[in-house]
């Protein structure tokens, strides 16, 4: 789960984030570039706001490493708020569990899939948590899966 303190701080920069959340995973520089695949001078140079343009394999491997959803890395290093990518939400039908959201469902003002209509989920269909992560299948606090079950009809049971 993510912790309410990893959440980016209003016009945070990518750097100065970065450099917050792995201090206080208590991560060293050398940790964090060998989660995230990257060279640790880049990393150096992410954390003291020397690159301007992160490509999307390095922003993955921190989200990975960091533990912070992708969106929240994107949107920072693009200098977008925040606020507007943070809702987690996904189809449950469509969803492959592991795998990052279609960007069309993080979209703010969607609300179903546009590929299957399916009404979109950011909370866990049976303890009603928030979901703060798409790296698992099944919801922290109460195990349940987050993936729709198929339903079996009554004439399949027999």
């Amino acid at each position: 789960m993510i912790a309410q303190t990893a959440l980016p701080s209003l016009n945070e920069s990518l750097a100065s984030y970065v450099l917050r959340v792995r201090q206080q995973l208590r991560l060293s520089q050398q940790e964090v570039s060998q989660i995230a695949g990257i060279h640790l001078q880049s990393l150096g140079k992410i954390e003291r706001g020397l690159t301007k343009r992160v490509n999307q394999k390095t922003l993955k491997g921190l989200a990975l490493a960091l533990q912070v959803p992708f969106e929240y890395l994107d949107a920072l290093s693009k200098g977008i708020p925040v606020a507007t990518t943070t809702a987690l939400k996904f189809c449950p039908s469509c969803w492959m569990p592991g795998t990052t959201p279609d960007p069309m469902w993080i979209h703010v003002r969607a609300q179903f899939c546009c590929l299957c209509g399916t009404q979109l989920i950011s909370r866990c269909p049976s303890c009603d948590e928030p979901i703060s992560s798409m790296k698992f299948r099944f919801c922290p606090f109460c195990g349940s899966s987050y993936k729709a079950q198929p339903h079996l009809e009554k004439s399949h049971l027999r």
